[in-house]
């Protein structure tokens, strides 16, 4: 645990620390294809053995958590491996048991659930912006641990990540979904908040390692200054936190299509189809060489 709290503080200036050089994007693609292959290898082995795996992803705004889900579960089937991101609890929800709307989400034989944020909401942002109060809190803090030793003992794969990311590279990430359009959605008050309360989140993750950095589901610290690096190394660890095999697909023959029965398909006047944009692309295209 000591090596995840010393992260941190990393996070907030109370060492030095010297980023790593950017991943070259040829070797970057070359190992993310070779590690998405084991992941389909993992996906089969888990429909096949009836596995049970939950991956908690938890970090900073901005730390590159949502990057990471998405180079996993890329070539996965959606029906074995889904992503979880709960929203505001309901009301009926917040008077139900805390673990309750997580316990519904919790995968059966031969599923894989991946947690975009997590139960650990109460003992971060719950926290630290007052959404929880202190009782409800001290008994987070009681109970995740017993909940997941719980998920565990009756054979759930459990496996916790945290993305540590620095002030300054966290503001850089803010700055540039602020001025991408394609992102900006992803930018929102509460994620900006993180910024003005940089060291009480720091303090709020340093006691939540503290209480539920357990020998059964340890946390897992990954260095996401370069996002390139952090989608590797948190790959390359689960595959090997995970005993699975190699398990041969029973792939079936695509049969010969039959000859005509002397269908006729009819006219295409008779159908609406959607307008050929591309070929304006490829005309474009040619004007310009010309």
């Amino acid at each position: 645990m000591s090596s995840d709290i010393n992260s941190e503080a990393r996070d907030s200036k109370a060492e030095e620390y010297t980023k790593p050089p950017k991943l070259s994007k040829k070797a970057y693609e070359k190992e993310l294809l070779r590690l998405q292959a084991e992941l389909v290898k993992l996906q089969q082995w888990v429909v096949a053995t009836g596995a049970r795996i939950v991956i908690v992803m938890e970090g900073r705004d901005a730390a590159g958590k949502g990057s990471a889900i998405k180079r996993i579960t890329q070539y996965l089937n959606p029906r074995v491996c889904r992503i979880e991101a709960l929203p505001k609890p309901t009301e009926r929800e917040q008077t139900q048991w805390y673990f309750q709307r997580y316990i519904e989400r919790l995968p059966a034989a031969g599923e894989i659930v991946i947690f975009d944020r997590s139960w650990y909401n109460r003992a971060g942002v719950e926290r630290v912006m007052g959404f929880c109060t202190t009782d409800e809190y001290r008994r987070f803090l009681h109970q995740a641990p017993i909940f997941e030793r719980l998920l565990v003992e009756d054979g759930i794969l459990l496996r916790k990540y945290w993305f540590s990311v620095s002030d300054e590279e966290q503001i850089a990430r803010f700055q540039s979904r602020r001025e991408d359009p394609l992102r900006q959605w992803k930018l929102s008050p509460m994620d900006l908040e993180s910024i003005t309360k940089w060291e009480e989140y720091s303090r709020a993750k340093d006691e939540m390692f503290v209480h539920t950095d357990i020998p059964e589901a340890p946390w897992n610290t990954v260095e996401s200054e370069d996002k390139k690096r952090s989608r590797i190394n948190v790959i390359s660890h689960l595959l090997a936190s995970i005993p699975y095999e190699d398990v041969a697909l029973d792939l079936p023959e695509i049969p010969e299509r039959p000859a005509s029965s002397n269908y006729e398909r009819p006219p295409r006047e008779e159908f609406r189809y959607v307008p050929d944009v591309a070929a304006d692309l490829e005309r474009n295209k040619k004007g310009k060489k010309n």
